[in-house]
């Protein structure tokens, strides 16, 4: 019984050791992360996901934290093993066991989500491919506007905006270049931000900044909504907005490209995009895109 344990105690002491390789890995990957924001913004295309780095670092923080903190656990359990093994405890050490293996799983579990982030990491810093792909557009449109908020936080820490999703829960998924898209999206909750922020330095404290984000299925159109309650467009040149290198924003602050290359995108999809504003009221973006049968 006592050699058992103490192999099994080998055993895990050794899958620890492996995992603290794996954090350690995830740690340069983060430092990594951050630092291709500077090759991010090289073009239009890949401008916008230099802020999403911000975005995508604190979303890989908290796994990692997860992971920091069961591994110290670990450790911590592993002497506790050692000194019952010595008083001939076992059904101490049998339990100790369970939690560490615990402990594992739950250090397994965050280091595949900082995974995953770092895959999409990746995949985002490459060129589109184009391909199609059947995606679940409520977990993009989440990611995209946690991950574009975090981004901006990460630049003016004062800045708070009210985040609303109304996603439909049965929506079909969509067959669409979840990459462009997703730059699609990007580009719109930015835009977003940066009208409600506008509006708070303008009226201060009494105004509350609202993003919301919806999905639902109508007839054979999938549609997909981002609104604000910033300043509006004027509607003098709300036909202008899609033009290449028009803006609204301050010198500096954009090319007037990201409007130009969203409605590209989502003409490429088959779908349309609609702009409906009023001044001092807010704005909203309505794409909508063909279902296909999967």
């Amino acid at each position: 019984m006592k050699q058992k344990v103490a192999e099994q105690t080998q055993d895990l002491m050794l899958k620890n050791e492996q995992l603290q390789k794996a954090k350690e890995q995830i740690e340069d990957t983060l430092k990594e992360l951050k630092e291709t924001q500077d090759l991010l913004i090289q073009s239009e295309k890949m401008a916008s996901l230099g802020e999403l780095t911000a975005g995508i670092a604190h979303e890989i923080q908290n796994p990692l934290n997860f992971v920091n903190n069961f591994s110290e656990l670990s450790n911590e359990l592993l002497e506790e093993i050692v000194e019952e093994i010595e008083n001939q405890d076992f059904e101490v050490v049998k339990a100790i066991c369970q939690d560490l293996k615990g402990n594992l799983e739950k250090i397994n579990h965050h280091g595949k989500r900082a995974d995953s982030i770092v895959k999409g990491m990746l995949q985002h810093s490459r060129a589109s491919t184009g391909q199609k792909e059947w995606t679940d557009l409520n977990g993009l449109a989440d990611e995209y506007l946690r991950l574009a908020y975090h981004g901006l936080r990460a630049k003016d820490k004062s800045f708070n905006s009210e985040l609303k999703m109304d996603l439909d829960p049965n929506l079909p998924k969509v067959e669409i270049v979840a990459q462009d898209f997703g730059r699609v999206l990007l580009n719109m909750i930015n835009n977003s931000f940066y009208s409600v922020n506008e509006k708070k330095s303008q009226l201060g404290e009494s105004f509350q900044p609202v993003v919301s984000v919806s999905t639902q299925k109508v007839g054979d159109q999938i549609q997909l909504k981002i609104s604000d309650n910033g300043n509006g467009i004027p509607e003098e040149i709300r036909h202008k907005i899609f033009q290449p290198f028009f803006t609204t924003k301050e010198t500096g602050q954009g090319t007037g490209l990201g409007l130009s290359l969203s409605y590209d995108i989502i003409k490429a999809h088959g779908g349309t995009i609609k702009v409906e504003s009023k001044i001092g009221e807010g704005t909203s973006i309505l794409i909508e895109i063909s279902q296909k049968k999967e």
